[in-house]
């Protein structure tokens, strides 16, 4: 079964659609003011297409997991694994960052923070955002930033 969720940007035109098998494999479109990235995650590779533009593959090698700009989809990743919202203790993770749309990857460091309920402070250097996220551990509202407009099962 394959879960589809789109959220949408509140800060500036933007929308992405997630196809979702599993949280190891799952594929998405994000449309942003100036571009259009496609994504495919499988295990530890990510495929990246800013289409017209570049493409890059990405291995997760030594960090923790992906992050890619703007796509809520990997903010589910270590609150789906650690179970962040069954209570468990507050974690820093590092992760192989994806900046949008220049593809360019680097390592940043991310602190996932249960504060109650199913919200999640994230934080990463002096940003800091509190996370809603469903009972499946996939994102409601990313404070400021974005929020789901769709989900469901096909």
């Amino acid at each position: 079964m394959t879960r589809r969720l789109v959220w949408r940007r509140v800060d500036e035109p933007g929308m992405e659609i997630a196809h979702v098998e599993s949280f190891a494999r799952a594929s998405g479109t994000q449309i942003g003011v100036s571009y259009e990235l496609r994504w495919q995650l499988e295990g530890a590779r990510l495929e990246l297409d800013v289409v017209g533009v570049r493409r890059t593959v990405v291995e997760l090698e030594d960090a923790d997991f992906f992050d890619v700009f703007a796509s809520p989809f990997f903010n589910s990743l270590p609150v789906f694994r650690d179970g962040l919202l069954d209570g468990a203790e507050a974690r820093t993770y590092t992760m192989r960052f994806v900046h949008v749309p220049e593809l360019e990857v680097v390592l940043s460091e991310q602190r996932y923070e249960l504060l109650g309920g199913r919200v999640v402070r994230y934080s990463s250097g002096t940003f800091t955002a509190d996370i809603e996220f469903d009972e499946d551990a996939f994102v409601v509202d990313y404070q400021g930033f974005l929020q789901r407009v769709e989900a469901a099962e096909s």
